[in-house]
């Protein structure tokens, strides 16, 4: 058992912790299954050397996602700089309907504006902080929010050449062209792989590890489909409650650059040759 782990849970809760077991749950977190001696079972998270505010911040993106009442989301029991205490959820096989609850709820979601394209405090993606000072136009905000500053600390770091980046400059000198036509700011999950959808015990979708801001609704689809993607029933009932606009198929790779640049930053050069492959299509 991890002690100091079981202590702080003590400590938070009140009740004795009798058995703290390691469980999937990312590349970032140490995730725990917790036992209590009132015969809970509980979701922890941890991390060897946590970030200031971390888990902080993500209770406030859970607590925004929550406010849409559009899907699911984990119950936060506890929280401090060192970890996050979840209800625990069992897993299931999706039902029949999983990808046209999962698309509408999205949507729902998407259609619960934020007053601003970003937020009213800095959170992180990952253990990558995340800068969200507002600024008035969205190819801006995508510009100087997102993915320069994932630029300039892969550049730093050495994860990416001078060539690449005066590349990746480019591109955000020309967003104002490239992001699409204007719409209603987006109440956005922001780290919304498919790892972070996860199926509930009645089969139903749910929503984990978030990283919220106000944005384009069209980074969120596109993070979906990074590494997978949902099938064409989900994405018939997302458009169902809220129609893409035109161009958006054009879009996905330009919207999986800041992932992609996140990627390189936290797992290093092996995401470059996907990089520069989406910044390609826009070149």
């Amino acid at each position: 058992m991890n002690d100091k782990c079981a202590v702080e849970i003590e400590r938070l809760l009140g009740e004795g912790v009798t058995a703290l077991t390691p469980v999937a749950g990312g590349e970032i977190n140490l995730s725990y299954s917790a036992e209590l001696r009132d015969g809970r079972r509980l979701f922890v998270k941890t991390h060897t050397f946590p970030v200031s505010a971390m888990y902080i911040r993500e209770v406030d993106g859970l607590a925004l996602l929550q406010e849409a009442r559009a899907l699911r989301i984990p119950k936060v029991l506890a929280v401090s700089e060192r970890l996050l205490v979840l209800e625990w959820i069992e897993t299931s096989q999706p039902t029949r309907s999983f990808d046209e609850t999962f698309g509408r709820g999205l949507a729902t979601l998407h259609c619960m504006s934020l007053p601003t394209f970003g937020l009213a405090q800095d959170n992180f993606l990952g253990s990558l902080p995340q800068i969200n000072v507002p600024l008035p136009a969205w190819h801006t905000f995508y510009a100087e929010r997102r993915i320069r500053p994932l630029a300039l600390l892969a550049y730093a770091r050495k994860l990416i050449d001078t060539a690449l980046l005066a590349r990746i400059e480019s591109l955000c000198e020309r967003l104002d062209q490239l992001c699409g036509p204007s719409e209603p700011i987006a109440r956005l999950h922001g780290d919304l792989w498919s790892g972070n959808v996860m199926c509930d015990e009645t089969g139903n979708p749910v929503l984990i590890d978030p990283a919220v801001y106000g944005g384009h609704r069209e980074v969120d689809l596109a993070m979906l489909r990074l590494f997978d993607s949902p099938s064409a029933r989900f994405f018939a009932a997302y458009e169902e409650l809220y129609p893409l606009n035109p161009g958006a198929a054009e879009r996905v790779s330009l919207y999986q650059i800041y992932p992609l640049l996140a990627h390189v930053c936290l797992f290093g050069k092996s995401y470059v040759s996907s990089l520069t492959t989406a910044l390609s299509n826009y070149e």
